[in-house]
């Protein structure tokens, strides 16, 4: 693989917008374990080998375990997942595949039985932005691998 474009070269201000958002949803109060279950197995079906690295690493450091990451893509087929966790790894595949799947009732009554409308709000928040850095990421050929926790975090300095 080779990079098209470098984060060093793309225009300034371009991140900004996405790392604030990142920072908002670290202090929205949703669980930071799951955020990285979803962040993980949408970078599954988006098929983007940096983002997969960079969340399996950042899983792993919250205290995730590998035998659940490594059985995300069969998530429905094992009993390593709760109900709430199964009802937002629901809601991120089909927020992720909508042109494949129609959202169905029967998904967002169980997501309902285990998150406030605010939480569902940040859920598809943290859904739609990791879809879009996979899309960045396979756009400009980021080279996954080397990767470091911690590594983009946003400064404190930044604004929300």
């Amino acid at each position: 693989m080779k990079t098209r474009i470098s984060f060093q070269e793309a225009p300034k201000g371009l991140m900004d917008g996405l790392m604030k958002t990142h920072l908002y949803l670290k202090k929205s109060g949703l669980d930071a374990k799951l955020i990285e279950l979803i962040n993980f197995r949408v970078s599954q079906i988006n098929e983007c080998a940096y983002c997969l690295d960079m969340h399996h690493k950042d899983a792993i450091q919250l205290g995730e375990s590998e035998q659940r990451l490594y059985s995300l893509a069969a998530w429905r087929e094992t009993p390593y997942y709760s109900k709430a966790e199964r009802a937002a790894l629901a809601y991120a595949e089909s927020l992720t595949q909508l042109n494949k799947h129609e959202f169905a009732e029967k998904e967002w009554e169980e997501l309902v039985q285990y998150f406030s409308t605010a939480d569902i709000a940040n859920l598809t928040l943290a859904i739609t932005q990791i879809n879009t850095w996979n899309r960045i990421n396979r756009a400009f050929g980021t080279v996954p691998g080397n990767y470091q926790p911690g590594e983009h975090e946003v400064a404190p300095a930044v604004a929300v």
